[in-house]
C-alpha cells in the first residue's frame, strides 16, 4: 500500500529534537516500510532537508513555527499538488487536520493516532469532533485512558477505538546488570559526576509544573538515605535550556535540598539512555492526566524499577512487580516513603527492574507496535 504518515507541527522526524510522537514514528516506520511505500510529512528543521529519501522512506518537511495553521498550509498544498494516490493517510494527534485533508483526499482511508486528549471540547468544537470521527476509519490510542476520554465526549466513537501501547528500542536502553556496554556507560557517567557510592534517583522530562519534579525535590527532605542523589534530566521545552519561571523556581528549591540535586539541562534524544544506565530508581512525577508517558518504557528497557503517578494512563504500565504507584502525586511524603522502601532493599528493587526489562522484551518492542498498526491498516 501507499501510505502517508503525517506528524505534528511541533518537532521534526527523525526525532533529532526529541518528542514522544516523533520517537514513535521513528520506531515503527522502518518496519512498516518493509511491506508498504511510506511518505512521512513533518515539521521543517534547519538541520534537515525539506525533501529527502532515507532507507526507502520519503520525508517531506514544511515550515510551521509550531503553528498548526501554518503547518496545515504546507500539508494541504502537498496533497493538492501531488498526483500520487495514498491508500491510507495516517494522521498523528491532530484531529483538526482530518476534515481539511478529507476535502483534498476524498477517497483515501484516514487513520488517527491519538497521543493526547485532543478531542477535549476546549481543543475541538463538538460538531467538528463528530465529523472527524465520522470521516476516520480507526482511532489508535496510546493508552486505554485516552480511548476512554474520547468516548466520554463521543460515546459513538467506541467501536473505532484501538489501543496500541508504545514501544522502546531495546538495544539503546539496556540494563547495566545484563549489558557490558551499559555497565561501562554507567561506570563512566557515575565517575564523571562523583556518583560511584550513591543511590541515584532519576527524573527525565520537561521541567514544567504539570510534570511535577518539584514534588520530588521536596520528598528528599524525608529520605532516610543520606547517600541518595536526585538527577534531573531535561529542560523547560524539548531541545531548549531556556530558564523559565518554573525552572528558576525549581533550581532555587533544589539548592535548598538536604540531598544533592544534579540538573543536566536538555540532553539530546540519542544520549538520554546514558542516564538510565547510571540510575538506580526512576520516578515519573506527573501531576496532570498524563496520557501514558513513554519514559516508563525506557525505564523498563533499562532495567530500572520505577515510581509513577495515578494520573491518566500511567497506572496501566504498572504490572508484574515492575514499579510502584503514587496515589497522591502532590504529596512529597508518599514519594519519600516508597523511595525509602526501594532504596533500603536494592536487591529487590533491581529484581523489579529486571521484571520490567522482561516485560519490555515481551510486550513493548517496536516490532509488536508495527505489527498492530499493520493489522489496522490491513483491515478493510
Amino acid at each position: 500500500m501507499n501510505i502517508l504518515m503525517i506528524c505534528t507541527e511541533k518537532l521534526p522526524v527523525p526525532n533529532i529534537r526529541g518528542g514522544a510522537i516523533q520517537t514513535y514514528i521513528d520506531g515503527v516506520a522502518p518496519l512498516l516500510s518493509k511491506h508498504n511505500r511510506i511518505t512521512i510529512l513533518g515539521s521543517a528543521d534547519p538541520a534537515l532537508p525539506n525533501d529527502e529519501v532515507v532507507d526507502g522512506i520519503r520525508y517531506v518537511r514544511f515550515k510551521s513555527d509550531n503553528l498548526l495553521e501554518e503547518y496545515a498550509v504546507g500539508v494541504l498544498h502537498f496533497l493538492e499538488s501531488n498526483s500520487e494516490y495514498y491508500d491510507i493517510i495516517h494522521i498523528f494527534n491532530r484531529p483538526l487536520l482530518v476534515l481539511p485533508i478529507r476535502n483534498v483526499a476524498p477517497t483515501s482511508r484516514i487513520i488517527l493516532s491519538m497521543h493526547n486528549d485532543m478531542f477535549n471540547p476546549s481543543k475541538i468544537a463538538h460538531s467538528e469532533g463528530n465529523a472527524v470521527i465520522e470521516q476516520t476509519e480507526r482511532i489508535i490510542t496510546i493508552s486505554n485512558y485516552i480511548g476512554n476520554t474520547i468516548c466520554e465526549f463521543y460515546p459513538h466513537a467506541a467501536g473505532k477505538i484501538k489501543p496500541i501501547y508504545s514501544g522502546v528500542d531495546l538495544d539503546s536502553f539496556a540494563s547495566w546488570m545484563e549489558s557490558e556496554s551499559a555497565r561501562r556507560v554507567r561506570e563512566s557517567l557515575r565517575a564523571e559526576y562523583n556518583l560511584n557510592s550513591k543511590k541515584v534517583i532519576l527524573f527525565v522530562g520537561r521541567l514544567t509544573r504539570n510534570k511535577g519534579p518539584h514534588v520530588l525535590v521536596r520528598a528528599l527532605s524525608d529520605l532516610i538515605h543520606s547517600d541518595a542523589v536526585l538527577v534531573v534530566v531535561g529542560g523547560s521545552k524539548y531541545s531548549d535550556n531556556t530558564v523559565s519561571d518554573y525552572v528558576a523556581y525549581f533550581r532555587a528549591l533544589a539548592e535548598r535540598s538536604p540531598l544533592p540535586v544534579i540538573t543536566t539541562g536538555y540532553v539530546k534524544a540519542q544520549d538520554v539512555h546514558r542516564w538510565f544506565c547510571a540510575a538506580d530508581v526512576f520516578v515519573c512525577t506527573s501531576i496532570w492526566q498524563e496520557p501514558l508517558a513513554r519514559v516508563h518504557y525506557e525505564a523498563m528497557a533499562a532495567g530500572l524499577p520505577f515510581l509513577t503517578t495515578a494520573r491518566g494512563g500511567n497506572p496501566e504500565i504498572v504490572m508484574n512487580n515492575n514499579g510502584l504507584l503514587i496515589n497522591n502525586p502532590e504529596d512529597p511524603k508518599e514519594y519519600a516513603q516508597k523511595l525509602n522502601t526501594m532504596l533500603s532493599d536494592l536487591g529487590h528493587a533491581r529484581q523489579m527492574g529486571l521484571n520490567g526489562r522482561r516485560l519490555a522484551e515481551r510486550n513493548f518492542t517496536w516490532n509488536r507496535v508495527a505489527q498492530e498498526i499493520l493489522s489496522v491498516w490491513e483491515q478493510k
